[in-house]
């Protein structure tokens, strides 16, 4: 699979103050693959080890942090010399072994010129446990789900994404049937790659759907596992409630919807350990259109996305034929699908989204975002009814702004909005690169 983050560790890898990195992501993004296929690809060796299954490794860093007693015991345990340059050092689930983050700074500071990569996907929960973090002394990266141009390329579609990064705007409305095509398979499907893999292998739903059973499953075990009973039960209640938050007209993250009478004080810590363990996006609100916008969010009022789209449909027991022959992904649900596949593929392409709402009116921007030193009010519409009242008005209240309206129908650049197709957003957001 070719995953876009490939060309982000080769630019880690030739930088001259290199630091040991940090791959952050959900369970089942990916990130054990991508690393040692790096490794695999870039380096004569790799010394990998799992920190979970490799009891050797539990007291590795408790004596103290000889590093040269470390490489060894890396060496003993993988069988693989570290030599500097040449071999990439790979610990994964680094937050199961005592001690572990805090060693990468001696990594850092002692023997820069080694290779390192970790990986886990609850390093925020650990953290909070009183882990000591080496800040200033990694590097960091995020890792999400496949989204849809990494989708096409794993179809074999790669000449699809070569067209939409054209931005041939006639060209991709000609494909427009097997473009819409694509994307209800990529609202069914998702981007877990896991879940891509299967679906490539065989185009099999109903394994489709059993891997995605399994990876919720396993989210729920890690809640289980990292937390106490009464705050698991918590945060089991703000997932189960994500599909019919999404659901509504105002998608605005309501407590009561998770349990009534419910208080913002009784599920803070459960959103944001999901938030953590990168399992769900949160979009806050903003009041003001301006740069930057993080100065004009608000903390008490915001929307929350699931990671992936795939494994909403999962949640919801939406079935294959809504999704994959009738038109109901994108007519019904009240465009659901919609926005959680426009919140995941910005998050992808490395662009926060915020939102837009009024209290004293019904007014509302699905997204807002920071694009090239530009605000840009997004409203996504699910199918080719586009009426456009929310944000025409915003943007005759904001002079200076032009907005995106993300749907089905074809491009239209009409001075104070862009129509651009749904699929094609990524061609859109790398315009000008």
């Amino acid at each position: 699979m070719k995953r876009q983050i490939y060309n982000e560790l080769r630019v880690w890898k030739n930088r001259k103050d290199r630091k040991p990195l940090v791959i952050l992501g959900a369970r089942q993004v990916g990130k054990t693959w991508i690393m040692r296929h790096f490794g695999k690809q870039e380096y004569e060796n790799v010394a990998y080890i799992n920190c979970d299954d490799e009891s050797r490794v539990k007291d590795m860093f408790m004596p103290d942090y000889d590093m040269e007693r470390i490489l060894l015991s890396i060496q003993v345990i993988t069988g693989v010399k570290v030599v500097p340059g040449k071999t990439l050092v790979i610990l994964d689930e680094i937050q199961e072994v005592e001690r572990g983050l805090h060693s990468l700074k001696y990594f850092y500071e002692k023997i820069p010129e080694c290779h390192v990569m970790v990986a886990g996907s609850l390093l925020g929960i650990t953290l909070r446990k009183g882990e000591s973090f080496p800040v200033g002394k990694v590097d960091i990266l995020n890792m999400y789900p496949m989204n849809f141009p990494e989708f096409l390329d794993a179809t074999g579609n790669q000449e699809l994404n070569g067209i939409i990064c054209s931005r041939e705007w006639k060209v991709i409305d000609l494909m427009k049937d097997k473009f819409e095509n694509l994307l209800r398979q990529y609202h069914f499907v998702g981007g877990m790659p896991n879940v891509v893999s299967k679906y490539v292998e065989n185009g099999d739903v109903h394994e489709v759907r059993r891997e995605q059973e399994a990876i919720m499953d396993a989210y729920r075990r890690d809640i289980s596992k990292h937390t106490t009973e009464r705050e698991a039960i918590r945060i089991g209640q703000v997932l189960d409630s994500l599909p019919s938050q999404l659901a509504k007209e105002n998608k605005k993250f309501i407590y009561g919807a998770v349990r009534k009478g419910a208080r913002a004080a009784d599920f803070e810590l459960a959103i944001q350990w999901l938030v953590d363990a990168g399992i769900v996006h949160r979009v806050p609100r903003i009041s003001e259109a301006r740069m930057p916008l993080k100065f004009y969010a608000s903390p008490d009022a915001f929307k929350m996305f699931l990671l992936d789209c795939g494994l909403l449909g999962c949640m919801t027991d939406t079935t294959a034929a809504d999704m994959l022959i009738d038109n109901k992904v994108f007519t019904e649900f009240k465009g659901a699908f919609a926005e959680q596949f426009v919140a995941q593929e910005l998050v992808s392409l490395g662009v926060k989204p915020y939102y837009w709402s009024n209290d004293r009116t019904p007014a509302e921007i699905d997204f807002v975002i920071q694009h090239k030193g530009k605000v840009v009010p997004i409203e996504v519409k699910a199918s080719t009814n586009v009426r456009s009242k929310s944000l025409a008005q915003f943007i005759k209240d904001n002079g200076g702004l032009k907005g995106l309206r993300l749907s089905l129908c074809q491009y239209i650049d009409q001075e104070w909005m862009e129509n651009v197709p749904l699929y094609a957003l990524s061609g859109w957001m790398n315009q000008g690169e």
